[in-house]
Parts: C-alpha cells; sequence; structure tokens
C-alpha cells in the first residue's frame, strides 16, 4: 500500500504513538467548514461539524465518519487509543463520561495526525475502461486539484491489479478526481468524462474488455447522483445508449505506485482514449 510521506516529526506521533503539546497544533483553534483526514493516508475521519471546543489543547470531535477509526487498548492499560481503521495511524485517545456535548464522547486528535479539505472540494470516482487514459485527461482538467488511480466496486479487500484483472473481484479500474467546487463544476467533470470514452460499451472500452473496464460513476453525494442521472438523460436525448452504471462510492482502494500518473511518468500517450465533443 502506497501511503503519503511523513516528516520526523510526524512519524514520531503517527507510527510511534507521540503526543503533540497542548495547544500547540494547527487545528486546536480551527473552525472553518470540511472534512478532517488521515494524514498518513487521506481516509476521511471527521466532518467539521462534528467538532467542538473542549479547552483541552487539542482537537476534539464527538463523532468520527463512519467505519474511519478503530479503537485499542492503549499501552498503559487504561486509555483508549484511537487509530484510522484504515491504515492504523495514531490519532489520539477517545474518552467518554466528560458532558461536553449532548453525545458524552471526546475524540482526543493530534493535529499533526491530520489533513484537512475546505468545504469547496469535492470527490468523485470515475470508472472509464484503463485508468491510465482516463486520469490523463482529467489531471489536465481546469479545477481538478489531484487524481490518484485505483480499485472500487468490488468483494475483495486491497485487491492487487492482477486480482482484478482475474475477473472474480468485481472491482472497477478508477481515478479518484479531487476538484475544487469555485473552478469548475461536477457537471463540467462528468461531461468530460462521457467524452473521453465510450459510454455505449458494457465491460469493455477499445481493446480491454473485462468488467474491470465498465463505464461507471461512484458519486459522494446525492447532488452528484442528480447531476449525473440529469447528464445521461441528455445523452439519452440525442439517442445515445448509455451502458453506464451511477452508483455510490465505497471504499476506494489506491493502485499501485506504477499506475499513478503512468503516462506522464512514461511520456506516452493514451492508446484507448481520446476527446470527442458529445454535447
Amino acid at each position: 500500500m502506497n501511503y503519503n510521506k511523513l516528516t520526523t516529526e510526524e512519524e514520531s506521533i503517527i507510527i510511534h504513538k507521540g503526543t503533540e503539546q497542548p495547544f500547540s497544533g494547527i487545528y486546536v483553534n480551527h473552525k472553518d467548514k470540511g472534512v478532517y483526514s488521515c494524514k498518513k493516508c487521506d481516509a476521511p475521519l471527521y466532518l467539521s461539524d462534528d467538532k467542538f471546543d473542549s479547552r483541552c489543547g487539542w482537537p476534539s470531535f464527538d463523532d468520527e465518519i463512519e467505519g474511519a477509526i478503530k479503537r485499542q487498548i492503549d499501552k498503559d492499560g487504561k486509555r483508549t487509543e484511537i487509530l484510522c481503521a484504515n491504515c492504523d495511524a495514531h490519532l489520539g485517545h477517545v474518552f467518554t463520561g466528560e458532558q461536553f456535548t449532548d453525545k458524552n464522547i471526546r475524540h482526543c486528535v493530534n493535529s499533526i495526525s491530520l489533513n484537512f479539505i475546505p468545504v469547496s472540494e469535492k470527490t468523485v470516482y470515475f470508472a472509464a475502461g484503463c485508468f491510465w487514459g482516463v486520469e490523463h485527461y482529467f489531471k489536465q482538467a481546469t479545477g481538478v486539484i489531484s487524481t490518484d488511480v485505483g480499485y472500487m466496486g468490488g468483494t475483495k479487500k486491497d485487491p492487487t491489479y492482477h486480482e482484478i484483472c482475474s475477473n472474480k473481484t468485481g472491482h472497477a479500474e478508477v481515478v479518484k478526481v479531487v476538484f475544487d467546487q469555485k473552478k469548475t463544476s461536477f457537471e463540467e467533470l462528468v461531461k468530460l468524462f462521457f467524452e473521453i470514452h465510450d459510454f455505449t460499451q458494457i465491460n469493455r472500452q477499445g481493446p480491454d474488455v473485462g468488467e474491470q473496464y465498465r463505464s461507471e460513476i461512484f458519486y459522494s453525494d446525492e447532488e452528484q447522483r442528480k447531476i449525473a442521472h440529469q447528464v445521461i438523460q441528455l445523452l439519452k436525448n440525442k439517442d445515445y445508449k448509455v451502458a453506464t452504471e451511477i452508483t455510490k462510492a465505497e471504499k476506494f482502494w489506491i493502485g499501485e505506485d506504477y499506475h499513478q500518473d503512468y503516462y506522464q511518468k512514461n511520456g506516452k500517450q493514451p492508446y484507448c482514449h481520446f476527446r470527442q465533443k458529445v454535447f
């Protein structure tokens, strides 16, 4: 699994389970709207709506994103340690019975274990054949902040590329696209998605055949779902037979390092993707 590179100071907290000095972290008094994610693997952990001021010296949350946090007894045998459920990064400790909020729970988290994604940033996952070519086009799109290639929509935990190519795991090759809503719209990205692949094909794209090459949009929220269906209706009104599936985003498994930014690394051009104006 590929994780973000950590500084020595970050490793001392996240890997070696240290604790930063109280009131020293950048998120102690942070009040912007958005999502707090894991510094090590970028998995979403907490929503800003669940953050509160406990005056304890560390960021405090009275709830977590479902399935994001793992608990285990601390080495001292008394406290409960909290870790990122995706990568086991040390976050801090969780306490109950303090009556700070109605939920009566406090996740006491080190700022250094977190990143923050402002509310203007959104994420969507596109499957449109070989993820090398799909990433190539989205990486160049206006308003796109970052892209990663990986796997989604299957049954096996943390699949490898060779496993998903067996057609036994059910995963699609997908591109995770993080974009700035102030610079582009979800609708524009969906239209780009439809213009760079043959959305009428089922379980294939050009010479690539298999369910991992299917056409599918994995949406992050209800607004994205509605817009995706609206764009598909526009295509149907133009008499296109659309094979694209619209699915709620599931767990994203990041692909192997050699797949990331493939064409940029190798100086080549996509062999089965090209842009054709549809709208």
